[in-house]
């Protein structure tokens, strides 16, 4: 698939692209040269730490386990 760079350096991504790759508005996309080509992936939403909140299942709450690894000492 071939697109045209327009005058101000932009660049419609062709419709099938687009859509099986799940790019819309506002998606942010981080552009990147490797071995003479240009690269575009889609940047994760949101922050890292907010993407891994919670994904830890732990059997007490966390002052109990800090408190405890504190006594180990």
């Amino acid at each position: 698939m071939n697109a045209v760079v327009a005058e101000r350096g932009q660049v419609t991504i062709p419709k099938p692209l687009h859509e099986k790759l799940g790019i819309g508005p506002k998606t942010v996309l981080d552009f990147r040269e490797e071995d003479g080509k240009l690269v575009a992936v889609k940047v994760p939403e949101g922050d890292p730490v907010t993407r891994v909140t919670g994904c830890l299942q732990l059997d007490a709450p966390t002052d109990e386990l800090v408190a405890a690894m504190r006594d180990r000492r």
